[in-house]
């Protein structure tokens, strides 16, 4: 990334210098043709040269293209975090105490998401876990949604605090059911002995 970042400010370099130096003057309008009726031949109009585009135009050119590529470098996702986004739960998903967190898929950048609730706003993308929970996380914002199989949670991470808790789609609700019918063996509990 700082590779891209140097390269990205090396091109704006000439932009920077083309900025600094005096813009050339105008090209003077081109002189109005007047056809002369007692002149055999109608006068040639002269034509006006194009204005080279000025210094900042140039220069907001190139800072937008560098910015267009920066973003592009940013939202560039490896196949490891795509396959995590597949797995994201969307839509508007139920939390405790009556909030809902709405996930929105973004079709125009593959594995990016929007994130939205009551005075939050974030856009997200997924981060590899060593425990295989979905993560997804706003670097600016600093918040991040966790998704395990019975449950999902929003964290704000610069305040330390939870914005949305025990968020469950239809399908983690399914998974909390099946938990609460079939509980998983308590790790505190000792393990069975085979009989011989």
């Amino acid at each position: 990334m700082k590779t891209f970042i140097a390269s990205a400010l090396m091109l704006l370099a000439p932009a920077f210098v083309m900025a600094q130096t005096p813009a050339q003057p105008a090209a003077k309008p081109a002189a109005k043709a007047t056809a002369n009726a007692t002149t055999k031949a109608p006068a040639k109009a002269k034509t006006a040269k194009a204005e080279p585009p000025s210094s900042r135009t140039q220069l907001r050119s190139a800072t937008g293209q560098v910015a267009a590529g920066i973003m592009a470098a940013e939202a560039a996702l490896s196949p490891a975090e795509l396959a995590i986004a597949e797995r994201v739960h969307v839509g508007r998903i139920a939390c405790e105490l009556g909030a809902y967190v709405t996930l929105k898929a973004d079709p125009a950048s593959p594995g990016h998401f929007d994130v939205e609730g009551k005075g939050f706003k974030y856009r997200m993308a997924p981060v590899a876990t060593s425990t295989g929970a979905v993560r997804l996380e706003d670097q600016k914002g600093g918040a991040v949604w966790l998704q395990i199989a019975n449950k999902s949670m929003l964290m704000d991470q610069k305040r330390g605090q939870r914005l949305a808790d025990e968020c469950m789609s239809p399908e983690q609700n399914l998974v909390a059911e099946s938990l609460k019918k079939n509980p998983p063996p308590s790790v505190f509990e000792p393990l069975p002995v085979a009989k011989k």
